[in-house]
């Protein structure tokens, strides 16, 4: 192998959160066809990734078009290959550029997995107050917004704070109530309320390291695998030893009043 070949990255996820097929395919049959409006036709994906929840989405209501906005380069090529791959390239557009900077066009459903601070540059949990508004704005009457966001499920010690990432505070994120309380006050009603499961998160932190797991089993001695070794036993200790079971992950499909 040659010595500069760098691990795989993040094959094994399909979604790139914790998300199972199953929850996919209940929340991609709801937007497709809502009860109170007609199905989207437009769909945004902001902090995309590579957009496979877009992607599904697309599939789903063939008069959609749609449109992915990340910072990264990689996945937004690993989306656009797999919209060629499934006949959807003429129908999505992946746009390298900043949720903050750009001038966005509302959607039917707008998505923001995982991806709120792309909307604020401020401190969490200060980000979500600023990203439900410009998430309001960015969403046509009728629409739908879905919001994966962080929130704790139960109050962190400090021994599991001083276990995650760089100055983790337990103000960081608020709990599921106050989450839904914050997008109910932003103009939104909260149609749909639920959470990753267990099995969803040791599903996508197991597969999150799996490729760099195998290639460290197969490669000790390769010039980049201490460093590839340190960054991912950090990873895995900030998970099992910190967040697992702390920190959530909310699914809210939220409906904009009026």
């Amino acid at each position: 192998m040659d010595d500069t070949t760098e691990p795989p990255r993040l094959t094994r996820l399909t979604f790139h959160g914790p998300l199972s097929e199953e929850r996919a395919h209940r929340m991609i049959r709801r937007l497709s066809a809502p009860h109170t409006s007609a199905p989207p036709t437009s769909v945004l994906d902001i902090g995309c990734g590579w957009g496979e929840f877009m992607l599904r989405l697309l599939e789903a209501t063939p008069a959609a078009t749609g449109m992915g906005v990340d910072l990264n380069e990689d996945d937004l090529a690993r989306g656009r290959a797999n919209a060629e791959s499934r006949g959807l390239a003429e129908r999505v557009d992946f746009v390298r550029e900043s949720a903050t900077d750009s001038t966005l066009e509302p959607a039917d459903v707008v998505l923001c997995l995982g991806a709120s601070q792309a909307l604020s540059d401020a401190r969490p949990p200060e980000h979500i107050k600023a990203a439900l508004p410009a998430l309001r704005r960015l969403v046509n009457p009728g629409g739908r917004v879905v919001l994966g966001e962080g929130f704790w499920q139960r109050p962190p010690t400090d021994a599991e704070l001083a276990t995650m990432w760089p100055d983790a505070s337990a103000a960081e994120f608020y709990d599921l109530a106050g989450l839904v309380d914050l997008a109910v006050a932003a103009g939104f009603r909260p149609a749909w309320i639920e959470t990753a499961n267990n099995d969803e998160w040791e599903e996508f932190e197991s597969a999150y390291q799996a490729d760099v797991e195998e290639w460290l089993a197969a490669n000790p001695d390769h010039p980049l695998a201490k460093e590839t070794r340190d960054r991912v036993e950090r990873h895995r200790a900030t998970w099992l030893r910190g967040y697992r079971g702390v920190l959530g992950l909310a699914y809210l499909t939220l409906v904009p009043v009026g």
